[in-house]
């Protein structure tokens, strides 16, 4: 199976281009609700790709939360390592990130390889659009062989923290772009953190902005005219994104490369995390 650079798979993808058992790739499901954490693995168990295994957003692609983070910190190496391992994957195998369509938190899993110095790609409209090509499905928990844990490494370059931004604050050398929807961005509604508003300075972009009605991803080309309408000619480095708790951050920053626009990093913590500190500044309106 080849994948493009931008990691997405496109088109109609074959039941025997991802699957189990091809030795090549490793299909990871990513369905998780936040106001009910354990429906998307009860939806995997209910129906999933064939052999695909599944990913808890809180338990298998973050840390525990701790005072000081925001909702969804990073894993650390050894405990992402130790979960891949389990679900049969290794540096020879492609992992292939879908979840229910809009590939929102499949992003995330996608990032975090990407992180971790390893290769991935996103099923371009997710189980939706598996199902609508009208590929099978199999339901409960597919029999997987573990492997051997691999060392990861992690790069510090590929992520800013808050007190990067906190410094950068009035000035041009950062510039957060939030994907988190336009109501929470201007503080009228706040149905999942505590306070209300964005970071002062920051931009608004909804990851839902990054698909077509179809639910896949844009053309790269409308996805590079429409960033850079919003961002002007600001070098992809000053770019840092920021949502929620760093999950659909990351459908933002893929949407990004796939428009050819690389460099851009995540802030991890995002505003769960930023709203941490009292003494940090909020903003609100649009």
């Amino acid at each position: 199976m080849r994948i493009p650079a931008t990691g997405v798979l496109r088109g109609r993808p074959g039941e025997s281009d991802i699957g189990p058992g091809d030795g090549r790739s490793v299909v990871v499901d990513c369905r998780f609700e936040m106001s009910d954490p354990e429906k998307g693995r009860a939806d995997w168990l209910a129906g999933h790709i064939p052999g695909a295994a599944y990913a808890h957003l809180d338990n298998d692609l973050s840390s525990p939360i701790t005072v000081q983070t925001g909702r969804h910190p990073l894993p650390n190496p050894d405990r992402f390592s130790a979960y891949l391992a389990s679900i049969g994957w290794t540096r020879d195998t492609l992992l292939v990130a879908y979840d229910e369509g809009s590939n929102a938190v499949a992003s995330r899993l996608w990032w975090l390889m990407k992180y971790f110095g390893q290769r991935s790609a996103l099923l371009d409209g997710g189980l939706t659009a598996w199902v609508a090509a009208g590929f099978s499905l199999e339901s409960g928990a597919p029999k997987r062989r573990a492997t051997a844990p691999t060392e990861l490494i992690a790069d510090p370059q590929l992520t800013v923290d808050a007190a990067a931004i906190v410094r950068s604050l009035g000035g041009d050398a950062l510039l957060v772009l939030d994907a988190r929807a336009s109501q929470r961005f201007s503080g009228e509604m706040e149905n999942l953190d505590s306070r209300a508003g964005h970071i002062p300075g920051a931009l608004n972009r909804p990851f839902g902005f990054n698909l077509a009605p179809g639910g896949r991803f844009k053309a790269p080309q409308e996805l590079r005219e429409e960033f850079a309408k919003l961002l002007g000619n600001r070098d992809t480095g000053g770019i840092v994104h920021s949502c929620g708790s760093g999950v659909t951050a990351c459908h933002n920053l893929f949407a990004m490369e796939l428009a050819g626009m690389s460099g851009t990093r995540l802030y991890p913590g995002s505003w769960s995390e930023w709203i941490r500190d009292p003494a940090r500044p909020i903003a609100t309106g649009s």
